[in-house]
């Protein structure tokens, strides 16, 4: 555990759908003066990047890690492995918060499906470790957030699994103190970090943490003390910089073929999935007669959630280690495809000798 100081930051990593407002979140956190994140008026996830920003706020030293559309119903593996793997690298060795981020706006089917895909995600100690932070308070119309929570019972009980933390900003029309204190996102703000402050109180004075978060900083301290040896020269600040650039790239080869929703559970604390990441990336022979029992699985026919998912994990597995020697994530990309492809042919035509034989022995069996 560690205690937030001047040198230590307190680490929040937003969290959200894409559009709802996460970037903006962020700048209105920094002061709302100057764009940090940049807004994306397409409001396509595709596009989104994941960033991360440190400011003084209020004396404190602060970094918001933005991220892509983890919780959006389609975003393009391809384009969202990477981000996520940055993500990662960012937020080591854990944020003190995650803000998830959701709009003042009507509770339909479609922002039920995200909460339910948020809580599929999140483990039960990252719950502790959450605060919800809602966005567009305009359309509150007099109301305070809590008031508008309880109009709702599935939402009610999401921000109850978040320690009851909520709070509210508007991106646009609370820059000013002209509409009272509580429409005002400097007060807004103080609040939520007076929040955040007193749930990092309620955790022991640290922040959230995992194996893979604990496992990507050790890989990140390994390439400090190699740069600090081999590049005198360099600052602190750049050295640090360097180190994460070194390791993001090491841990994209190996986590490129994976699937995405498995990083992302590994991230929020999911066992399981901490597990498999962590087993990719450290010691990938030892998964090999998993893996060839999830693809065979999956091909054989199974529909089981729990089957599909072991094939894709286990092809992630083998492209992991495909690309294990790959020197660029493009080239990481072949050769796990290729990989992933002959495994999968190779058991594709065991399953069709299989099929074969049985489909001989059933006419031989009729003749008789």
């Amino acid at each position: 555990m560690s205690s937030l100081s001047e040198s230590n930051p307190m680490r929040i990593v937003l969290l959200g759908k894409t559009g709802l407002g996460k970037s903006s979140a962020g700048n209105t956190i920094f002061g709302g003066g100057e764009e940090e994140f940049k807004i994306d008026s397409s409001a396509k996830s595709e596009t989104h990047k994941c960033e991360a920003k440190t400011k003084i706020i209020n004396g404190r030293k602060i970094t918001v890690v933005d991220t892509p559309g983890l919780f959006d119903t389609v975003v393009p593996e391809k384009k969202l492995t990477p981000e996520l793997v940055k993500c990662i690298v960012e937020c080591a060795p854990g944020p003190h918060a995650f803000l998830v981020v959701l709009r003042v706006d009507r509770y339909t089917d479609q922002e039920e499906q995200v909460i339910t895909k948020i809580e599929d995600c999140f483990s039960p100690e990252a719950f502790k470790y959450a605060t919800v932070l809602f966005t567009h308070g305009y359309q509150l119309k007099g109301r305070v957030i809590n008031d508008f929570v309880k109009t709702n019972k599935k939402l009610s009980e999401f921000v109850e699994k978040c320690g009851g933390r909520c709070h509210v900003i508007d991106n646009e029309f609370w820059n000013t103190s002209q509409q009272g204190q509580y429409m005002n996102n400097q007060y807004q703000v103080a609040e939520l970090l007076s929040t955040i402050e007193k749930m990092v109180r309620e955790n022991g004075g640290g922040f959230y943490t995992n194996e893979l978060l604990q496992a990507v900083e050790g890989e990140i301290k390994v390439e400090i003390e190699s740069l600090t040896e081999s590049n005198g020269q360099m600052c602190p600040e750049e050295i640090n910089k360097q180190a994460k650039v070194n390791v993001y790239k090491k841990l994209l080869i190996k986590l490129i073929g994976i699937a995405t929703g498995t990083i992302v559970g590994a991230l929020l604390g999911v066992a399981v999935a901490v597990t498999l990441v962590l087993l990719v990336l450290s010691d990938i022979p030892q998964a090999t007669p998993f893996v060839a029992g999830g693809l065979g699985t999956v091909i054989t026919g199974s529909v089981g959630g729990g089957f599909v998912a072991a094939g894709a994990i286990g092809g992630g597995m083998i492209g992991a280690a495909a690309a294990e020697d790959a020197e660029t994530p493009g080239e990481a990309v072949e050769k796990a495809a290729e990989a992933v492809w002959e495994v999968g042919k190779g058991i594709l035509d065991s399953v069709r000798g299989v099929s074969e034989g049985y489909s001989k022995l059933s006419l031989s069996e009729e003749k008789k």
